[in-house]
């Protein structure tokens, strides 16, 4: 029987002069694992542990020579009713619609912080993002307000000074908007709790973000679930 004991290390040996390596268990990092990033070299993830959650986690993520690395990582809160599916989200519901969007611009009531280099509209008083489904307006930026949007079915930005600090819209139901989908999904600050379905981070996160994000890498954010008919990784 020693002789086999001999052959098989001799084996294994061979093996690992080829370049077999061992298992080290480790986990590939989460856009590695995701169905889609948008195709640049940036991406937000915004995760939550199941769809009822309304806080999880949102990191921020370089492509360089081929590998995924975090650039940084926040808390980050999601609407009063949770997360669900983003096409099939309704207006009014509070909740956070999942999936993956593209970043059109960023603004704020703040000036835009040092290293911005997003479009950046600094807020008004006579800025509003109109989500009246009759308006032909809908789910935009005007200034001002147009007639057919109706001031109780609009966001007036400037009232929403703590919020909209700094914000960048997510390109939910923008591009191709479905009335009665929803309306003025943003990433922006903390108000005092959960949102009405946004994403919210701190001050000091919405900085660092706009200071980081660089449009011609072409980011994206990626919004989920830890597991589920929600999870991240399906985007």
């Amino acid at each position: 029987m020693r002789p086999r004991v001999v052959a098989t290390a001799l084996v294994c040996a061979s093996l690992g002069l080829l370049g077999a390596a061992p298992d080290t268990g480790a986990a590939p990092p989460l856009p590695a694992r995701m169905a889609d990033t948008g195709g640049g070299t940036q991406l937000i993830t915004a995760e939550a542990p199941r769809a009822g959650s309304t806080s999880g986690t949102l990191t921020w993520w370089d492509l360089r020579n081929g590998r995924w690395t975090p650039a940084g990582s926040t808390p980050a809160r999601f609407g009063t009713k949770g997360l669900v599916e983003g096409a099939s989200r309704r207006q009014g519901t509070n909740t956070t619609p999942t999936g993956l969007y593209d970043l059109p611009y960023a603004f704020g009531v703040q000036p835009a912080p040092r290293g911005t280099s997003y479009a950046y509209r600094p807020v008004r008083e006579s800025s509003w993002w109109c989500q009246d489904i009759k308006s032909r307006a809908y789910n935009r930026w005007t200034e001002p307000r147009p007639a057919d949007c109706r001031a109780a079915e609009s966001e007036h930005l400037l009232a929403y000074r703590a919020q909209y600090a700094y914000a960048l819209v997510i390109g939910f139901n923008y591009h191709k908007p479905v009335r009665g989908r929803g309306a003025g999904i943003f990433l922006h600050v903390n108000g005092r709790g959960a949102t009405a379905g946004c994403v919210s981070v701190s001050a000091g996160a919405m900085r660092a973000l706009l200071s980081w994000a660089r449009p011609w890498r072409r980011p994206h954010l990626a919004i989920g679930t830890t597991d589920g008919r929600t999870a991240i990784t399906r985007y």
